[in-house]
């Protein structure tokens, strides 16, 4: 039997601790010889390396597992490469969000100004990571999670357009599958979705029960519209631990009644209800104070009880039984201690499983559009439905899209699009043009007061742009 090799970049990542369990909750469809976590901040990764030995020691046999900041010993002889960076760390994410706000306009982390300044900092240090993977190991299959993912896969798609392992995916569309699939009795293992759209803008047109070959969809939307009430009932025990997550698809199931022929992603809400997404938070308050208190707080308090133990087996912390446990996926097995978003790690390692396996499943991944949606530029990096296995990927057709999204994509590809070349030709110009055209900015002297805070804020981590 053959047993794999993975490096988790980003290994100071508030979400690597769930990634480790899962990977040792999966070890009969994922065998593994060596785990490694990288990242260049060696002070936030060591306490989350510590605890990684330490449950790696009690459930894994076998497995050598180690933390480094060193690539060479991160990159050689690894099969599967986890991408999971955050460029320019927690603090650049305060200005990502705060600075729109002081000039009337939403802050947020992938979506509108933020994400663009995000996505500059993020293109720059993902082409180098890659570019280090391949040195080392050539052959490695690359699965890249992070944001802003449309961005990056923009970017990559221009620099690595051979390379058929390098895999961009974002795991929302698979926990909006999560939160509606009850509705009607199925789980995501289940059902083959049908999707399009850029990464966090996109809309579910199909949930086809891999064993009637109906599609749920219809069926969905119509509890929505008939059962409203039902829906929301659902959703608030589902996130009842979770403010953010609980109101936003309140606001979800809103857009659902507003555009009732799909099912859209979360991150919509941001395009099509601004104002109200603008009221959540302030130049002194956003998302970045929630994440902060809340699951990095939680996740270190974690960690550091363990290593403190020095084990896990036999105390509070024990996870034997879900290792023990027969579940017919991984994503059944995705009750992780520490899992306050389980879906991110566990399609990670689902799409591992399809790979290795040759299983081909439908997964969500971004794709260079090629005609897969007719009447959208051809060069856009497409979320969409593919099959995965040995041989790559292959996208399934979708055909043309209604005009309102159609319209929708293009403003938003042209803004990212627009970045990419900015940055790929230090353009002030073209900057200003992604960040002017941007459905959530819209207003060229606003851009341009966003682009100067942001250049002084982000400093070394932007290119220098001419104008």
């Amino acid at each position: 039997m053959r047993r794999y090799s993975v490096v988790i970049c980003g290994g100071g990542s508030t979400y690597t601790p769930d990634m480790l369990e899962l990977l040792c909750y999966s070890q009969k469809e994922f065998p593994l010889r060596k785990v490694v976590i990288y990242d260049i901040d060696e002070k936030r990764q060591a306490p989350i390396g510590e605890y990684g030995k330490i449950l790696f020691w009690d459930y894994y046999e076998g497995v050598d597992f180690s933390y480094t900041t060193d690539k060479k010993e991160a990159f050689e002889d690894i099969d599967f490469a986890f991408v999971q960076i955050r460029a320019g760390g927690t603090e650049l994410r305060n200005y990502d969000e705060k600075i729109p706000y002081r000039y009337g306009c939403i802050g947020q982390e992938t979506c509108g100004a933020g994400g663009l300044a995000y996505g500059i900092r993020s293109v720059v240090q993902m082409i180098e990571l890659i570019q280090d993977i391949r040195k080392w190991s050539p052959e490695a299959w690359i699965i890249n999670y992070s944001n802003p993912a449309a961005i990056v896969a923009e970017a990559t798609k221009r620099v690595f357009p051979e390379d058929k392992k390098l895999i961009n995916i974002c795991d929302m569309p698979t926990q909006i599958m999560d939160s509606y699939l009850p509705l009607v009795g199925k789980k995501r293992n289940q059902i083959e979705p049908r999707y399009f759209g850029l990464n966090h803008y996109g809309w579910f047109t199909g949930l086809i029960d891999k064993e009637t070959g109906q599609d749920l969809l219809p069926e969905i939307l119509k509890i929505c519209k008939n059962r409203p009430q039902e829906v929301r009932d659902s959703l608030a025990k589902m996130y009842a631990g979770d403010k953010h997550w609980g109101g936003t698809f309140q606001e979800h199931l809103n857009m659902v009644l507003d555009y009732p022929y799909s099912l859209p992603s979360t991150y919509c809400l941001y395009y099509l209800y601004p104002d109200t997404c603008y009221r959540h938070y302030s130049s002194e308050h956003t998302r970045y104070d929630e994440v902060l208190a809340g699951r990095g707080s939680n996740v270190k308090k974690y960690c550091d009880a363990i290593i403190k133990l020095g084990r896990m087996k036999g105390t509070e912390y024990d996870i034997s039984a879900h290792i023990n446990a027969e579940a017919k996926s991984i994503s059944e097995a995705t009750s992780s201690t520490i899992a306050y978003n389980d879906v991110h790690a566990a399609y990670l390692i689902e799409l591992a499983i399809s790979i290795i396996n040759n299983r081909n499943d439908i997964c969500l991944v971004m794709v260079k559009n090629n005609g897969i949606v007719p009447n959208l530029n051809p060069e856009m990096m497409l979320e969409a439905a593919c099959r995965i296995g040995k041989q790559g990927i292959e996208p399934l057709a979708i055909g043309e899209v209604p005009l309102f999204e159609k319209g929708l994509l293009e403003n938003q590809f042209a803004s990212e699009s627009l970045l990419v070349s900015a940055i790929f030709e230090k353009s002030y110009q073209k900057l200003l043009q992604a960040f002017a055209v941007n459905r959530i900015i819209c207003d060229t002297d606003r851009a341009k007061n966003i682009l100067k805070d942001f250049m002084e804020a982000n400093g070394k981590y932007w290119p220098e742009f001419t104008r």
